[in-house]
């Protein structure tokens, strides 16, 4: 069966102009369960192709690649309505797709093994913001997500989800009475990543497995720009950081082209007494993060430092991709030499150890990047599966459920063979 792809839906909030080659919906395939031809057509869709994939299968779950290519992001997210597959098959499927190279190309190869922010972890991690992640016990790569009592659930006992809202990480929080009235916000704008030891996975899988039905709701931002954004109950909201970067102003081209972000030592458990801003972009304040002396053990080699843009090798396009909660210092490069210094901040380099400066120099650049005409809120349905390009976007969980409102997801992220690329010299000199 051939694969068809047809543009995302956009909602009426969203500007068309930003969301071109933003995503599209793929039609005609079960991802449990892709033939050789399809495989390729959705690296294809996923993927930009700088020289001719040779695909050949030797058994049903074993395709080899008889030449060397590459394969960077094309499309940031893809859609596939109506998926059945196993946390086993889901498990694959991310695995399969952002690693291919020249060989053996299979469902357990061993370049990536490990859930993103390591198996078994998060739910034993109690300090962590992320311990009501549960990991499937014979998977441990697919975390179990969601909302409600589960009971049975691929070999887990009843286990009661929280699905995290605005009302248990912000400073501030929106009434009852206006929550009543359907208002909610942005839960945490952030990149699938641990940010300490394992590098960012390339692709995420959310399987909606069971989705709650309800009223809409209105996203508010409560920064005094008045925004707001109507949304369906719970959605998934995403946002580009290659439109964060080309929408930025020449000045903070320039200093997002020479930045990168040092992150805290394991910083969702350093960020968790700490809460966070109304537009769920970082956090609001200093001084309530876990003192770094009293951080469980860490090593100092550990401790990730990644450029401010990471660049798809191919396409040569820059996304603005930071984890603003979990950053603690920002090293700016001088310019180089010849560039123009007018108007230009930090021309000789900086290293801000500042916390809070590092938080005002980053929102500065983000927050343009998720106004409410840049978001795409995900309508969830049942068995919706979505694969993206962490890597290239940036989501945020949204609104508020009720304990009888069921909702049952699979997660699966896995830590990356390797660290994002920055931009090249060529790419310095062009932003500079």
């Amino acid at each position: 069966m051939t694969v068809e792809l047809t543009p995302l839906q956009l909602p009426p909030s969203a500007d068309p102009s930003h969301f071109v080659d933003f995503g599209r919906e793929v039609k005609g395939v079960n991802p449990g369960e892709l033939t050789p031809t399809q495989f390729a057509e959705i690296h294809d869709a996923l993927y930009k192709v700088s020289s001719p994939i040779n695909l050949i299968c030797r058994d049903s779950s074993t395709f080899f690649v008889d030449n060397e290519y590459v394969l960077p992001h094309q499309h940031g997210a893809l859609l596939f309505r109506n998926a059945s597959l196993t946390p086993e098959q889901q498990y694959a499927f991310t695995k399969v797709i952002p690693f291919p190279f020249h060989g053996l190309l299979t469902a357990f190869d061993l370049q990536s093994e490990t859930y993103g922010h390591g198996n078994n972890k998060t739910e034993s991690t109690k300090k962590s913001i992320l311990r009501y992640i549960k990991s499937i016990t014979r998977v441990p790569q697919v975390q179990l997500i969601g909302n409600g009592a589960v009971t049975d659930h691929e070999g887990l006992a009843t286990t009661v989800l929280k699905h995290p809202s605005h009302t248990t990480f912000h400073n501030t929080r929106i009434s009852e009475e206006d929550e009543a009235k359907g208002y909610t916000r942005f839960c945490r704008w952030h990149i699938d990543a641990a940010l300490y030891e394992y590098e960012p996975s390339r692709v995420t899988t959310l399987y909606g497995i069971t989705v709650p039905k309800g009223d809409r709701q209105t996203v508010r931002y409560d920064d005094g720009t008045g925004d707001e954004l109507s949304v369906p109950l719970a959605p998934t909201a995403f946002v580009s950081g290659k439109t964060m970067f080309k929408i930025l102003p020449p000045e903070l081209k320039n200093l997002a082209v020479r930045a990168s972000v040092r992150y805290a030592p394991h910083p969702y458990v350093w960020m968790a007494p700490a809460r966070a801003l109304p537009t769920g972009l970082g956090i609001e304040g200093v001084g309530l993060e876990v003192p770094v002396r009293e951080l469980p053990d860490w090593e100092e080699s550990k401790v990730k430092t990644y450029p401010v843009l990471w660049k798809n090798p191919v396409t040569g396009d820059l996304h603005f991709q930071v984890h603003s909660w979990a950053a603690r210092e920002l090293i700016v490069d001088p310019l180089p030499r010849g560039a123009e210094r007018g108007g230009v901040l930090y021309p000789d380099g900086v290293y801000i150890k500042d916390l809070a400066e590092v938080r005002a120099l980053l929102y500065k650049m983000q927050r343009p990047g998720i106004a409410p005409h840049l978001v795409y809120p995900h309508d969830w349905r049942d068995k919706d599966l979505i694969l993206f390009h962490n890597r290239g976007l940036m989501h945020s969980v949204v609104g508020a459920l009720e304990p009888d409102q069921t909702r049952v997801f699979h997660q699966c992220n896995l830590a990356a063979s390797d660290a994002p690329a920055g931009p090249t010299e060529d790419d310095i000199f062009k932003w500079t």
